[in-house]
């Protein structure tokens, strides 16, 4: 009985939305949730070959990106358990590092900001500056540097950032200067295929009228 009153509520309900697996974003109906996670079943049928494409994936890592518009949700969980139904593929998710209320925020950037932190080298005034990344995006990122750097909006310069292997021209669209020292900054890609960023999902849902 202590076990049953431990154990969240979870409510019954069907709603859609994406995850991102296997270096794909792929459609999911939510067939259950809690305050701790939700119950997604892919809405692919698999076969022998998709079922061990998809256990290899977690054997890299076990956290995935999900946006589920109806709910406005989106961020990281964790996959606690694997069953197969039916043909489908059942996941038991753990919310990890989630954002509510999301699709304004979706609209306005036009796509999934990703937490992802790590070193990398921007180049200002023909000297490399450090910064650790906050979010990325297919379209840019946001960084943090120590420093404080003066540089105008719309300058086009080259990063790189190896935890995803980018590279390339970015462009400064805004920068902020935050006290006790530092700066923040939010970068758009220049000349680079969406493609090539492999590990960000976009969640680009269809808009209604």
């Amino acid at each position: 009985m202590s076990s049953m009153l431990l154990r969240p509520f979870r409510k019954t309900l069907t709603t859609h939305g994406l995850i991102y697996l296997a270096d794909e974003e792929q459609p999911v109906t939510i067939k259950n949730i809690s305050i701790t996670g939700v119950l997604a079943q892919l809405n692919s049928k698999v076969g022998k070959n998709d079922i061990q494409r998809i256990f290899n994936t977690f054997l890299g890592s076990t956290i995935v990106d999900i946006y589920l518009p109806e709910m406005r949700l989106a961020g990281e969980v964790e996959v606690i358990r694997v069953d197969l139904q039916n043909d489908h593929i059942l996941l038991a998710l753990e919310f990890r590092n989630v954002n509510y209320d999301v699709n304004d925020l979706l609209y306005k950037r036009k796509a999934y900001r990703k937490n992802l932190p790590g070193p990398g080298q921007i180049l200002f005034n023909d000297e490399y500056v450090e910064f650790n990344a906050v979010n990325v995006s297919v379209d840019g990122m946001m960084i943090r540097l120590d420093e404080t750097v003066y540089v105008e909006p719309g300058l086009v310069t080259v990063f790189e950032f190896k935890k995803l292997d980018l590279e390339g021209e970015i462009k400064v669209v805004w920068l902020d200067h935050v006290a006790g020292g530092g700066t923040l900054m939010g970068l758009q890609y220049v000349h680079m295929e969406r493609s090539a960023i492999k590990g960000i999902p976009e969640f680009a849902w269809p808009k209604t009228a």
